[in-house]
């Protein structure tokens, strides 16, 4: 199980990244919201979903969940 959070800044192409904590694409605590802790990148795209519409797991930590 891993803490996740979700970028509060969008990227250029209009989506909100989850990441995981320790990943080194994590922004800043001032851009990120805390989601939870979860046993996957599922759960926690679910839960940035009730935050944000659009939204997608990193490329480098939530692999798993990165559809763009």
């Amino acid at each position: 199980m891993n803490h996740y959070y979700v970028n509060d800044n969008a990227q250029s192409t209009g989506e909100h990244e989850v990441h995981k904590e320790g990943c080194h694409k994590l922004p800043n605590p001032t851009n990120r919201t805390y989601l939870g802790y979860f046993e996957n990148c599922h759960k926690a795209v679910t839960k940035a979903k009730e935050i944000f519409r659009n939204v997608d797991g990193c490329y480098y930590c939530s692999n798993a969940c990165h559809t763009r």
